[in-house]
């Protein structure tokens, strides 16, 4: 099996692939197209030379390494917004795609601490929305996941046919050998954790420029939270 999980940044998408990659039957890969869409897009993001350095760049290799499998599982983290035109998307006709949402207010409050305020391209619900209407697949929400991990885990696998494992709800602190490159500055948070954060509170304010991004956010979030599993 292949699974390709679709998710914009903050996320809980690291947390979500420490979950996979503490069972035995998985591989991961950490969002292969971040050097190539670096490269092809100009994007000033942090650490981009360390990236383009470390990482494949060329987004047709890309595409063929993520058609091959794991051990014996393939999961994969994916930004829809790192998906630039002209890019391969052949390989993931035959993942089990994955689309994994949270509010825009969420996002947008998280993402500004780590870097500044995101504009509408930088946390891709229009792009996700695009992939998802392209591919079609599954739509899970985080504040679902944070309020029931063993509930929703055991959910997801029973839809995708996969053997619910318990290794999935707990992980060692620390990085990961299969983190990307830009973990020093994106993963603080999720190196301190072993397992999932316990249920969201109240959704942030937000004030200024983001709150008019939030808003061109809202259409595409509740466009895919209509069709959440």
């Amino acid at each position: 099996m292949r699974i390709a999980m679709w998710s914009g940044p903050r996320n809980l998408s690291t947390a979500m692939m420490y979950s996979f990659g503490a069972r035995q039957d998985f591989a991961v890969m950490d969002e292969p197209f971040y050097a190539a869409y670096l490269r092809a897009s100009g994007a000033d993001h942090p650490m981009r030379y360390e990236i383009l350095e470390a990482h494949e760049a060329d987004p047709e290799q890309v595409g063929k390494n993520c058609g091959f499998g794991g051990a014996p599982h393939l999961y994969m983290k994916h930004m829809p917004h790192h998906m630039l035109a002209g890019f391969p998307m052949g390989w993931a006709a035959d993942c089990v795609n994955i689309h994994l949402i949270r509010h825009p207010a969420r996002v947008i409050a998280s993402y500004a601490a780590k870097r500044e305020e995101p504009s509408l391209e930088d946390i891709g619900f229009r792009q996700q929305l695009e992939v998802y209407k392209k591919i079609g697949g599954l739509i899970i929400d985080s504040t679902d996941i944070r309020a029931d991990p063993e509930g929703m885990l055991r959910k997801l696998c029973h839809v995708i046919k996969l053997p619910f494992d318990s290794n999935m709800l707990k992980w060692p602190a620390g990085p990961r050998k299969d983190d990307g490159v830009w973990a020093a500055h994106w993963y603080g948070a999720v190196h301190k954790s072993t397992g999932f954060a316990g249920a969201e509170g109240e959704l942030p304010d937000v004030s200024g420029a983001s709150a008019e991004v939030l808003q061109q956010a809202l259409p595409f979030y509740e466009q895919l939270l209509d069709n959440k599993m």
